[in-house]
């Protein structure tokens, strides 16, 4: 496969690192239309290092040149002038560049071939799930381009036949005046002597006779060219509604469902780059289509001649302009999504771009658009293209943005930098829904035309689902709505329909995606892990993960009835865990140091078989954001396991875990066997750092199984014991409170 192809599907840095090797010295639009000329070459077969070699490089640089220049000649159209300027500027700017030094042009190219190589092969690694998808996407964006190609040359055949055409008929108007003029000499002829009649009528005659035969033919003739020529457009639009179709409903239809799962933590969407240069491929060749279209018709209007042509002129019109109509309105896309937990009276900010707008030249007269806040019944209307009355559910401040064009890029799009949610009006809300399951949405609209006013388009989309809080404490409970809704949302659904009940596995795999994503972590979620998860979702004591394969939770179940026995929800507790360990506790999840998702019973099992002083630390049951210690020890009178009272987010601020596990001289090995300073030293606090500036310390006191809390105020960093106490009492500084439960 072509290496201009692959190198055009690399994504994030490897994109940037190949943009990064053109530009002046080499422009990219040159690699990109002589790909398969440069890859051709044998630019290896050139030794840089020997001067005698320069002739070789000056015939490369000469055939580089001679392709661009032929490239050129073979542009046609509006556009194709430009391009024909563009390529004709490069071959003399490269002529410029390399003539005196031919070999530097070879050591480029040779660059360029070797790090697009490099970069294709890193990215796809044939072995991994990665390269094969990478694989399959490339066969896919191979058949689109030879789709191109095929509709660059019909277009181009269609162009040749039309301007054919329109030399004929050139040609018949002229005969046609021809035959009128030989009839006004026959009516002259009433007006001569019988015998000057009878001289020249005959010859007259014979020839009006033979220029109306030959009218006759020609005109059969051109309609048969002009049938020819509607039926070539016809195939040419199926092959663009088959190309339109493949790109924005299978494509860019991808492109936001990966846009919408990235919202969930999933992988970024991509870039918008390759998609942009379809959907401008299909603008240039409709654009160009319905030129051809309407020349047509304006040979047929100035030359009628009787037959089926009007009609297939008509219904070619009304394709082309159904086929265009789609693609500018599908297009306007938004590029970054505003928040989808959005909080009143606060800043926010989303993009929105129309992929065919640089080349429509939409931007020589920039639109304007409008971002307003609606409810998921207006969107439903909206989309029934029911008449809304340009009601609202809100006020958003800034909401109006002009499209800017980016020349360098080619993008035009509209930035909202300082939109605000002033108030948001609510609806009904249906039996035990809460405000935070309410969905809203951003309507981003706005109007322009294209081709001198000849079509002016309403455009208009919808943002993904947003959820409005007014307090941050609705946060944790809006954020289970957006990921319900991001994660099990089907393409073309009504606004915003998801089902009520999921596949277990179909929601591991989502609050995986996230809880990675939100501790930034490339440490998921275990089988293990997930078991335990299961366990407490279906109040079920079942090791196996085979049990919940099949099973099924409700959203009910997911963060609307609360745990048994518990006053928060599957979820609440779940997403205390992720806001814990992206806090304060990433570095040892991802080290292995948090077993976490274990429950009391299990930790005790599993540290009973272990020395005395070995500990591990699990998530806390009862506590939302809460992390617990459970270790073994000897009591007076049997070997027990004892659990820690939860830690959290505002014991962390005070001190770190890694610090009270080094204060608790009693935990000596992390599960199963590792020694505790190997794996926490590196983040222990160090000594000489400044002490903790309090007035009141808690003293905590621990003889057996009892525990004694006294306060008193001491100076800070000083250690002393307070009377009654014996030396088998265990005292802790401020900096080493402990809470046992």
């Amino acid at each position: 496969m072509a290496v201009w192809i692959q190198a055009q599907q690399l994504q994030g840095d490897a994109l940037h690192q190949m943009q990064s090797l053109y530009g002046q010295h080499f422009p990219i639009e040159v690699r990109h239309y002589l790909s398969q000329w440069i890859e051709g070459q044998l630019w290896d077969a050139v030794d840089l290092e020997n001067p005698q070699e320069e002739f070789k490089a000056k015939r490369l640089l000469d055939g580089l040149i001679q392709e661009l220049q032929n490239k050129a000649e073979h542009q046609v159209g509006e556009d194709g002038f430009l391009l024909k300027i563009k390529l004709g500027h490069y071959a003399n700017q490269l002529k410029s560049t390399y003539d005196r030094c031919p070999l530097e042009l070879v050591r480029c190219i040779k660059h360029i071939l070797y790090t697009e190589q490099r970069l294709v092969r890193e990215a796809t690694n044939s072995a991994s799930p990665l390269g094969a998808m990478m694989d399959s996407m490339s066969q896919k964006y191979q058949q689109i381009n030879q789709a191109f190609e095929e509709l660059r040359m019909f277009t181009q055949d269609t162009e040749n036949d039309l301007r054919k055409l329109q030399h004929n008929q050139e040609y018949f108007i002229i005969q046609y005046q021809e035959s009128l003029r030989i009839q006004a000499q026959l009516s002259s002829l009433a007006s001569l002597p019988p015998a000057d009649r009878q001289l020249r009528e005959p010859a007259l005659l014979s020839k009006r006779a033979t220029v109306e035969a030959w009218l006759t033919r020609e005109a059969n003739t051109l309609q048969k060219y002009r049938l020819d020529l509607a039926e070539k457009h016809q195939k040419t639009l199926q092959l663009l509604r088959k190309q339109q179709t493949l790109i924005l409903d299978d494509e860019l239809i991808q492109w936001k469902r990966r846009q919408q799962l990235a919202g969930n933590g999933g992988p970024p969407e991509g870039g918008l780059d390759i998609l942009q240069s379809w959907c401008e491929k299909l603008a240039e060749t409709i654009w160009q289509n319905r030129q051809q279209i309407r020349r047509a018709e304006h040979l047929r209007q100035q030359l009628p001649i009787p037959g089926p042509i009007e009609d297939l002129l008509n219904e070619l019109n009304s394709t082309i302009t159904d086929i265009i109509s789609a693609l500018v309105t599908s297009t306007f896309i938004i590029e970054k999504q505003p928040p989808q937990v959005l909080k009143t009276q606060t800043k926010f900010a989303a993009t929105v771009r129309l992929l065919v707008g640089g080349k429509l030249n939409v931007h020589m007269n920039p639109p304007q658009v409008k971002a307003t806040i609606i409810s998921e019944q207006q969107a439903k209307a909206l989309l029934k293209n029911e008449n809304t009355r340009n009601e609202s559910s809100g006020e958003i401040l800034n909401n109006n943005c002009v499209m800017e064009y980016h020349q360098t890029t080619g993008t035009l799009s509209a930035h909202f930098r300082n939109m605000s949610l002033k108030r948001i009006k609510r609806s009904d809300r249906r039996g035990a829904e809460s405000v935070t399951e309410e969905k809203f949405t951003i309507l981003f609209e706005s109007q322009f035309s294209i081709g001198g006013n000849e079509l002016v388009f309403q455009v208009k989309t919808l943002s993904l689902p947003v959820v409005v809080i007014v307090h941050g404490s609705q946060d944790n409970n809006a954020t289970a709505t957006v990921l319900w809704d991001n994660a099990f949302a089907e393409p073309g659904r009504v606004p915003f329909l998801v089902p009520d009940k999921v596949l277990w596995p179909q929601l591991c795999e989502a609050i995986n995606i996230k809880y990675k994503a939100e501790v930034q972590s490339n440490r998921g979620l275990s089988e293990e892990n997930l078991v335990f998860l299961a366990q407490k979702a279906f109040s079920s004591s079942s090791n196996n993960p085979e049990d919940y394969r099949s099973m099924t939770m409700t959203w009910s179940q997911f963060n609307r009835e609360s745990l048994p026995g518990r006053n928060f929800t599957f979820w609440q507790w779940f997403d205390g865990v992720m806001e814990l360990t992206k806090k304060h506790l990433k570095p040892h999840w991802n080290d292995g140091a948090i077993l976490g998702f274990v429950n009391k019973q299990q930790a005790q099992d599993m540290l009973m078989s272990k020395p005395n002083g070995t500990f591990l630390l699990r998530f806390s049951d009862s506590e939302i954001g809460g992390i617990t210690i459970a270790w073994v020890a000897e009591n007076p009178n049997k070997r027990m396991v004892w659990n820690l009272m939860p830690y959290t987010t505002k014991d962390f601020t005070i001190r770190s875990l890694a610090d009270r596990i080094s204060d608790l001289n009693h935990l000596l090995f992390l599960y199963p066997d590792r020694p505790k300073d190997e794996v926490f030293s590196k983040y222990y606090t160090p000594p000489l750092s400044k002490a903790v500036d309090v007035d009141f310390l808690d003293l905590v006191f621990v003889l057996g199984s009892t525990a004694l809390k006294k306060k008193k105020k001491i100076k800070p960093g000083l250690y002393q014991r307070l009377p009654g106490l014996t030396p088998n009492h265990r005292l802790y500084s401020i900096t080493q409170v402990t809470r046992l439960s």
